[in-house]
């Protein structure tokens, strides 16, 4: 006979909880696209050796991307509502699942782990902190312009210029902001690496050959992300891009 459902008592309500298989997709997910959008955004940023002109259009057609058809900046509102949805589910999936393990762990610590893949699991809850920092921070500098995080030299953009290469270098001229720009990239190149290493398991691939590809190819976009962003602070530091 089948069974019969337990009968839930009057006033307890019974609440959804995600499973740990579906939080890990969700910053599977997410991370995968954070990756895309770093590699584009570094694409974009090692325009800067083209010169202003050149850097200061690129600035300014991503405010005009898909006029008339969107408003001015309309393009760049819709990747930063996708972004941040990303960022609140990812950032809230890591929360859950570390306090999911702290609990399954209890007291007990694992140990005998070395080497550096160990060392960057065990960081990512810090250095998703420190990126997290540095997102609020770079927004704050190059974005908004809103001081003490920007230089006193910043121009904001209008709809017919930009000056985004003035305020990029103006910005890495304090050797405050460009070391932590450069600590930052340490940083995402860990992160990253790491996160797309589990990616791949968490996504399912399984192929020994694919598997070995999506691997490598994780870690060779976190390395150039994390050497070409790292190449820009050190050029104006050496008064290559003035």
């Amino acid at each position: 006979m089948p069974r019969r459902p337990a009968l839930i008592p009057p006033g307890v309500r019974l609440r959804w909880r995600p499973s740990t298989i579906g939080l890990k997709i969700v910053m599977a997910v997410t991370g995968v696209v954070f990756a895309l959008f770093v590699f584009v955004h570094m694409i974009g940023n090692l325009k800067i050796y083209t010169g202003a002109e050149h850097f200061d259009a690129y600035a300014h057609w991503l405010r005009t991307l898909a006029e008339p058809l969107l408003p001015y900046q309309g393009a760049l509102w819709l990747f930063r509502v996708v972004l941040a949805a990303c960022l609140v589910a990812h950032v809230g999936a890591a929360a859950v699942l570390a306090a999911r393990a702290r609990r399954a762990r209890g007291p007990f610590r694992r140990r005998g782990l070395r080497g550096l893949r160990s060392f960057t699991a065990r960081t990512m809850a810090v250095s998703g902190i420190v990126l997290l920092a540095f997102i609020v921070f770079h927004i704050l500098d190059l974005t908004t312009g809103t001081g003490p995080a920007a230089s006193s030299a910043f121009t904001p953009a209008t709809t017919s210029s930009s000056a985004a290469y003035a305020n990029l270098v103006a910005s890495f001229e304090r050797p405050a902001v460009a070391g932590f720009y450069l600590l930052a990239m340490l940083v995402l190149g860990a992160h990253l690496a790491h996160g797309l290493y589990t990616a791949v398991s968490d996504l399912g691939v399984t192929g020994r050959r694919t598997r070995q590809l999506a691997i490598a190819a994780g870690g060779l976009l976190a390395g150039a992300v994390m050497v070409a962003n790292m190449s820009i602070p050190i050029a104006v530091q050496a008064g290559w891009l003035r």
